[in-house]
């Protein structure tokens, strides 16, 4: 697929994919919209002291990027597995300009399928898979960041058995956060037993995102 780098309005860049019609983040802030709804709203929230975090799409990094600035900064042990078909090479990724921290070099570079250390407070997994085909009965997450491309464009990720995989692989209490707050995903969520939250969306973006909780007693 053809990818074209465009800036954002908060400066960060993302990438177009004209087949799709579609940007791997917000043109409103690439930077800000992962912030708002991955960190703020998932990662901040979650009461786990070592939180294991599961993401569905690790396209350009940004996320994982956040999420080990933050668990440096809190100095919070925080393992991160990220699943993603279609892997970017480091020299597409390295064009957006994300990051100095040279440790955004190595969350691309590690090995796939392997768990690898790249902080002393993030440990990383990345899994080449649809994520529709892997087990994550045994990943066990704590916060999933369901970033896949918008339902109408990827429609086949967006799906109450995939939904369910995750409620049932996660822990008690746990939190998954997504842009997309549609009515359609929002009962699919509910049906599988999630509790839902319809909360304000990032400056300047969309009006509202979805925070889907796992009871405790579940």
């Amino acid at each position: 697929m053809k990818r074209i780098i465009e800036h954002t309005e908060d400066g960060s860049a993302t990438l177009f994919v004209p087949e799709l019609n579609e940007h791997y983040h917000s043109v409103k802030g690439a930077r800000t919209e992962s912030q708002h709804i991955f960190i703020d709203m998932g990662l901040k929230a979650s009461a786990a002291p070592q939180p294991h975090v599961l993401e569905i799409g690790f396209g350009t990094g940004l996320n994982a990027l956040l999420t080990l600035e933050t668990a440096e900064q809190e100095k919070r042990l925080v393992h991160y597995t990220g699943i993603e078909l279609y892997p970017l090479a480091w020299k597409e990724v390295d064009a957006l300009g994300y990051s100095d921290n040279p440790l955004f070099k190595q969350l691309h570079t590690a090995p796939w399928e392997e768990n690898v250390k790249i902080s002393p407070y993030f440990t990383l997994r990345k899994i080449q898979a649809d994520a529709n085909t892997v087990s994550t009965l045994s990943l066990n997450p704590d916060l999933v960041y369901f970033d896949a491309f918008a339902p109408e464009k990827q429609p086949e990720m967006w799906n109450e058995q995939l939904f369910h995989s995750l409620y049932v692989s996660m822990n008690a209490g746990g939190i998954l956060t997504t842009y997309c707050a549609k009515g359609v995903i929002r009962r699919m969520l509910q049906a599988v037993g999630f509790l839902v939250e319809r909360l304000p969306g990032p400056p300047g973006g969309k009006r509202e995102i979805l925070r889907a909780t796992k009871g405790t007693n579940n």
